[in-house]
């Protein structure tokens, strides 16, 4: 499988803190790493990362793991695995039913609870952090901790918000909306009004306009994303926590309705949309806004400069039930194979400390995100530009909305079905290409029906 590998060398036995919460250093008082309740003694250990888009994003994790190995003198050899093709859950898959591979692996959004019975628990990696970093939000708890128990680490390469980025011009030109105003840069959203009405009419005067807002919907990750969230706004779920189907209520024909307003002005071709075509709606200079993490305005700023000089990430708009916007984690994990855990969990700790999320995070150009609520303020999106401050809101540093993943809060099993099968954005198009809402909720019932037979 394609993969890049480096080899880290670091030689043989040292020994880890004895165990605890998070150590506080006599002077500052400022926290040390959590200790992990067991001892290194050297040793290898192999590493499968997922293979940053960022250039010399991953040589930053690489210098963080080098750093550790010298320090614990353990031997480590680095594989970074492209999720292109689905090079990474092929390698996951591969090893969970082999049993050996990688001591440490990303694992993507869904994938803990998939393996959760493989899985060696974090309990003693999480609880330490959670103290010293902060509490994760209710996405990352939901995805990483099954029945009290953490699968894995919530990874800050990867992760990501997939919010509004919206062109400040064309915004203020055609919609009257000065985003900026709306969410300054260094200080509190002023955006009680940018509500999901809002938003309705922004799109129509912006496809009036002649530059409508990008937002797909076809069946990639992209686009049910942007769908989870909009179904959260509205209170629409497809199956609850108890794994009762509620597709026929009334908060789910309520989205479908409001989708279906919106659809009229989206690109005609949004159906068709997979995840590169708002970045390229973006670039193109056709639209006014789309819905996706920093990756489309750092293409803009390398391809288009004057594009990204207008360009502006923020907050989702509110609906009846709230402000939600799409999270969507990556995890560090390790297998209850793995013949080094104890190595494992020192260095999930050590990528997990504030100096060292910082500097993923500053490599990344700011797209990647810790998941600890007191590592949002770092000064890599308070600075990064042009325009300065165009990432300020992206981590939402104030708690603005609810971060949330398309299908929650379905038992684990349902909800991967019903996001991986764009559930969602099928029942949005049914419906909006005339067929009857109470036919589209049958079809979906129906749907979701056969993913708990299986």
């Amino acid at each position: 499988m394609s993969s890049t590998r480096r080899n880290v060398l670091i030689g043989g036995g040292a020994a880890v803190v004895a165990a605890g919460a998070a150590v506080y250093m006599s002077s500052s008082k400022k926290p040390e790493a959590p200790a992990v309740s067991s001892s290194i003694s050297g040793g290898k250990l192999s590493i499968g990362f997922w293979d940053h888009w960022v250039p010399g994003a991953n040589k930053a994790t690489e210098e963080l793991i080098k750093e550790w190995g010298a320090k614990e003198k353990v031997e480590v050899t680095i594989d970074y695995i492209t999720s292109q093709g689905n090079k990474l859950l092929l390698t996951t898959a591969a090893e969970g039913q082999a049993k050996s591979g990688h001591d440490v692996l990303a694992f993507s959004t869904w994938l803990p609870a998939r393996y959760a019975e493989q899985l060696v628990p974090m309990n003693d990696v999480m609880e330490p952090l959670i103290k010293q970093n902060g509490a994760v939000n209710a996405t990352v708890e939901y995805l990483g901790k099954v029945d009290g128990k953490w699968l894995a680490v919530p990874a800050t390469v990867g992760s990501q918000i997939k919010g509004p980025c919206s062109r400040i011009d064309l915004l203020k030109q055609h919609a009257g909306i000065d985003i900026q105003a709306m969410y300054p840069a260094g200080s509190a959203p002023k955006a009680d009004n940018w509500t999901l009405e809002t938003f309705m009419k922004a799109a129509a005067d912006c496809h009036k306009g002649g530059v409508p807002f990008g937002i797909g919907l076809g069946t990639t990750s992209d686009n049910v994303d942007t769908a989870g969230a909009l179904f959260h706004s509205f209170g629409a779920q497809l199956v609850n926590a108890k794994g009762e189907i509620t597709v026929k209520t009334d908060p789910v024909r309520q989205v479908l309705d409001y989708y279906k307003r919106l659809m009229s002005f989206l690109p005609e071709d949004a159906p068709a949309w997979d995840d590169a075509s708002n970045n390229k709606w973006l670039v193109s200079g056709k639209g006014a806004l789309i819905m996706n993490p920093p990756s489309a305005w750092a293409v803009a700023k390398r391809d288009a400069p004057k594009i990204a000089e207008q360009c502006w990430s923020h907050g989702f708009p509110s609906g009846p039930k709230g402000r939600y916007a799409p999270f969507l984690p990556f995890f560090w994990g390790t297998w209850n194979f793995s013949k080094n855990q104890s190595a494992a969990k020192s260095l999930l700790v050590h990528l997990s400390q504030p100096a060292a999320v910082e500097k993923m995070v500053a490599a990344s150009g700011g797209y990647d995100l810790p998941s600890f609520s007191n590592l949002t303020t770092l000064k890599t999106w308070a600075e990064e530009g042009p325009p300065k401050g165009t990432l300020y809101h992206y981590p939402n540093p104030h708690n603005h909305q609810v971060l949330s993943i398309a299908a929650a809060p379905a038992p684990h099993k349902i909800a991967e079905q019903i996001y991986t099968q764009a559930i969602m954005t099928q029942m949005v198009v049914r419906h909006y290409k005339g067929e009857a809402l109470e036919k589209t909720l049958d079809w979906a019932s129906t749907e979701i029906s056969g993913f708990m037979r299986n």
